[in-house]
């Protein structure tokens, strides 16, 4: 995994150094080795931060060009069937230098153009400059599972991993969007494409983005379709478990070993068992909390003892606060999940041992696992179903709802936001959830778009990628195989939901190799106690000797009653984006 960036300037040479510093803020991104591409009249740079997984030598080195030196590619990601197009263009005369899935990209650009995007299989931030047609491509996998940022004006366009690359610039301005501020305490996050900064956008996942006479032009070239095809079950239990085991083999290439992390949840447990049928035998990482009876490391254990893993564990045993200014330096603007604090140390924990891990992300979304997907059904009496399923079509507000962890609706966020930033609210506040909704997929299905779409790739992955690069350590997500996806979402929600068996066709495949106190442990997020988000000292501290308060853009007094009445949600939102805002503004 790697840090890239890129600029391309329209009248002046760019400045080396001020870009060679640029591309040093993403150190923690790739510690192993650096590069850096300028062309011959020295308005376009490409920059990368190395962190050596595949192919180790020096030859490996990026920027990598083909071999007239006339297409350049800087990459951040992995793709896994790299070996197959490999062959194929070799196949068709292309010659290579180095044994990087990288330089793959560069021949299959050669040969496909932007179809290429389509060919590959893998998460991956790519950035490629094509001499021969004077443009800049850059391009975001299926999933947004890896980040990639830009900025343009009159003068130069600029791309990076983290946007702190591309504020290193003294030129660029830091003025906050003020629309984003308010979305990100409805969402818990900045929707895509804005950022909290204003002129500087995020690339949406399954999107390429092409620049030529300093035009931008954005194209979608891959979309998620739902079908209700009727399978028998058991021939989609023997699927799904083909093509989990093989992405799971496809993850694992390393020219070093990779690591599992491990909460004792059905996903991360299941990744174990598929890695042991082939023999690999991972060290395995999870995180606890002192003295609560649900610490996920107990149950990390019991698997870890089920299959001989070379298990580290680390216990959590205080409200380890100061850890967030660290980390909002890492996740440039502010993310409100409440597992920021677990997925760092865990990442912290892997880093000592390992470069590389797999993960469990995607799982619920794609096997329907999310209590939200099943709550409708399971808790309403027969006559509650029948009014349910006449009345409510899974909309857009019920979503909301099970996504909010302390809701900020229209009338709440009025009240925090002082009255002269008011204009800057959107008047639909759900409009994100909105633009994603599907009214014409059947009702789990239409949650589990919003949530693929939505939860998944703005927070979920967003939070996996700053916490784990944070620490030099890759993420590996196993079940984000597109063909899975695909394969899952071709199916009617009825071959694989049962209210009696949690992410069914998952379970099927699982049921006979786990552990009984796995297969049947209660849903539960990677996160701690209640109690370790309820320190309200804390808060009075954080916020009332903060800037938001002082610089008149939150209410004072909104923020006594929050606290009176202990609304922890709510306040740790707040919290976050006061150590955010305190950090970078």
């Amino acid at each position: 995994m790697c840090g890239i960036i890129g600029q391309i300037n329209n009248e002046i040479p760019i400045n080396k150094h001020l870009f060679e510093q640029m591309r040093d803020t993403l150190t923690h991104r790739g510690p192993d080795g650096y590069g850096t591409y300028i062309s011959d009249n020295g308005k376009n740079a490409l920059g990368h931060r190395r962190l050596s997984l595949i192919d180790l030598s020096a030859t490996g080195t990026q920027p990598i060009c083909n071999e007239n030196k006339t297409i350049w590619i800087t990459v951040n990601g992995e793709i896994y069937n790299y070996k197959k197009l490999k062959e194929q263009l070799i196949s068709l005369g292309h010659s290579f230098y180095t044994n990087t899935d990288s330089e793959t990209i560069v021949h299959a650009y050669e040969q496909w153009g932007t179809e290429v995007f389509q060919r590959l299989k893998g998460m991956y931030a790519i950035g490629i400059w094509d001499d021969n047609k004077k443009e800049l491509i850059i391009a975001r996998d299926r999933f947004g599972i890896k980040p990639i940022y830009y900025y343009k004006d009159d003068s130069s366009f600029i791309f990076a991993s983290e946007i702190k690359a591309i504020i290193k610039n003294p030129d660029i301005p830091r003025n906050i969007n003020f629309e984003s501020f308010s979305n990100y305490f409805i969402y818990r996050y900045i929707p895509c494409p804005n950022t909290i900064w204003k002129n500087i956008y995020k690339l949406p996942p399954a999107h390429y983005l092409i620049l030529k006479n300093n035009q931008i032009d954005i194209k979608k070239y891959w979309s998620l379709n739902a079908s209700s095809n009727e399978i028998d079950t058991y021939a989609a239990i023997n699927k799904v478990n083909d093509l989990i085991s093989t992405s799971v083999k496809e993850h694992l290439q390393a020219d070093i070993p990779v690591g599992t992390f491990l909460s004792g949840g059905y996903d991360s447990s299941a990744l174990v068992y598929y890695q042991n049928l082939i023999n690999y035998l991972p060290k395995t990482f999870s995180i606890g909390f002192k003295n609560w009876n649900k610490s996920e490391h107990k149950f990390a254990e019991i698997v870890a003892n089920k299959f001989d893993t070379e298990h580290y564990s680390e216990i959590i045993s205080k409200d380890d606060y100061d850890t967030i200014d660290h980390l909002m330096y890492y996740y440039d603007e502010p993310i409100a999940d409440i597992s920021i604090l677990p997925t760092f140390f865990v990442s912290k924990l892997a880093s000592k041992k390992v470069k590389a891990v797999i993960s469990g992300e995607g799982a619920d979304e794609i096997f329907a696992g999310y209590t939200w997907h099943r709550a409708s059904k399971s808790s309403l009496s027969n006559k509650e179903k029948a009014y349910y399923f006449l009345k409510n079509k899974y909309a857009v507000n019920d979503y909301a709802s099970a996504m909010s962890m302390g809701m900020f609706d229209s009338t709440n966020i009025h009240k925090l936001i002082n009255t002269d930033l008011v204009d800057n609210i959107p008047k639909d506040t759900f409009w994100f959830y909105r633009k994603h909704y599907l009214s014409d997929v059947s009702n789990i299905k239409r949650f589990q778009f919003l949530d693929i779409n939505t939860f998944m790739s703005e927070l979920v992955l967003t939070k996996i990628d700053r916490a784990s690069m944070a620490n030099s350590l890759e993420v590996r997500v196993p079940f984000l195989d597109h063909e899975l996806v695909e394969y899952m979402f071709s199916l009617n929600e009825n071959s694989y939901i049962d209210k009696k068996k949690k992410k069914m066709l998952l379970y099927e495949n699982i049921k006979d190799h786990l552990p009984k106190e796995i297969l049947s442990r209660k849903k539960q997020g990677f996160v701690g106690p209640d109690k370790f988000y309820m320190n309200y000292n804390w808060y009075k501290d954080v916020i009332f000797s903060g800037k938001l308060i002082s610089d008149k853009i939150i209410n004072r007094n909104y923020i006594k009653k929050l606290i009176n009445n202990k609304d922890q949600w709510r306040l740790w939102k707040i919290a976050v984006m006061e150590i955010w805002y305190s950090k970078w503004v």
